[in-house]
């Protein structure tokens, strides 16, 4: 009888990491592939992403909607309530034999909880990093204790993840899971992306994606906008997270862009777009975990603010810098002089293949939850 595997996405950056791996559990005659979309996928703010993944051909087994229309503290709170209801009465109907969830969202710590307690095994996927300036960094290593397998992205989250308890024979660094469409991506040429973001073909651009700091200043957005209103080239903003204050950022930049005719703001440019976009700018800017992962394999120089990504391994074509204008705007002159060679330090673009075969590799998907001393 066929393994039952669900999978949970709740935004459109995580499902572009997962998309490779669903696609290959759903053509796995050995799986049964079960889809949830929540968080962001469903809501018309963020652009209703779930629509992408179903023109990409899968079937959304369930839709759990949890965002309330507030980002303050007690609101996400309220939503991982809702969620966790939810995702107990789509559990309990759909029965998996094992959940996979990747990184550290508030979506997926409801995820996590509610599979723990319906002891349903679960398959935790970029665990073991630091990023000191979000909650995120507590949600992702709680979730590691829920989980029962474990697929890290450098040998340095491995040894973390065993660190705090888990037992070596269940840690696998199989590398980041979005650098194989960097290998396997046809990607966009410089004039097709400039003609589909309606970008001026006389002037570079930079791509800029800035979240909220949720163990900081959850609204450090117009000392970005002040500098980045100071450099004559074209400005392409995605939003930020339904995180706390991630609503009171997306106005502000939607603001910016309407009174410049420079800057455009995109809900989601989706995996292709993106990552054409990464390949073609001039600089990546904001404190996305992309700007330290995915984008050094494009070979782009990247500016990251603030704590956010804090703690996390960080290539040196990645530039840090503080939150206020003078040094954001150091920062930039100095990732602009940056010449190369590029650090890769997240693997070599096989990350699914190798998940695949762990997986098939598993006699029993069973929760073994033993602490492992070091």
């Amino acid at each position: 009888m066929n393994k039952k595997i669900c999978i949970v996405t709740g935004t459109r950056a995580e499902y572009g990491l997962l998309k490779s791996l669903i696609t290959q559990i759903n053509q796995d005659v050995a799986f049964e592939l079960q889809l949830i979309a929540t968080g962001t996928h469903l809501s018309h703010e963020f652009g209703l992403t779930y629509k992408q993944i179903e023109q990409d051909g899968f079937i959304i087994d369930e839709k759990i909607e949890m965002l309330l229309s507030s980002d303050t503290p007690t609101a996400v709170v309220k939503s991982m309530g809702l969620a966790t209801i939810d995702f107990s009465t789509a559990f309990q109907r759909l029965n998996p034999d094992l959940i996979i969830i990747l990184g550290d969202r508030f979506e997926m710590l409801a995820v996590a909880q509610t599979a723990l307690i319906l002891q349903i095994p679960i398959a935790h996927i970029h665990g073991g990093e630091n990023t000191f300036g979000a909650y995120d960094d507590a949600i992702r290593h709680s979730i590691t204790k829920m989980a029962t397998w474990h697929f890290v992205s450098t040998e340095e989250h491995r040894k973390r993840v065993i660190q705090l308890g888990e037992h070596p024979s269940r840690v696998f660094n199989v590398g980041a899971m979005g650098i194989e469409y960097i290998f396997n991506l046809e990607l966009l040429s410089k004039q097709k992306l400039y003609e589909e973001l309606q970008l001026d073909l006389t002037k570079p651009f930079f791509l800029i994606t800035q979240h909220s700091e949720t163990n900081g200043d959850v609204t450090a957005i117009e000392d970005l906008l002040n500098v980045l209103d100071e450099h004559d080239v074209n400005l392409v903003f995605t939003k930020a997270n339904a995180d706390n204050g991630g609503r009171e950022i997306n106005k502000k930049i939607k603001y910016f862009t309407e009174i410049n005719n420079r800057a455009k703001l995109f809900d989601s440019l989706g995996q292709l777009k993106y990552l054409s976009a990464v390949k073609h700018a001039q600089l990546v800017i904001g404190n996305s975990s992309s700007g330290l992962i995915e984008v050094p394999y494009l070979k782009t120089p990247s500016v990251n603010i603030g704590d956010r990504q804090k703690g996390r391994s960080c290539p040196n074509s990645v530039v840090t810098t503080g939150i206020t204008k003078d040094e954001i705007d150091k920062g930039i002159k100095k990732a602009l002089e940056f010449k190369g060679p590029y650090e890769q330090i997240f693997g070599d673009g096989h990350a699914t293949k190798k998940v695949m075969e762990i997986l098939k590799c598993l006699d029993t998907f069973k929760i073994q939850k033993e602490f492992y001393d070091l």
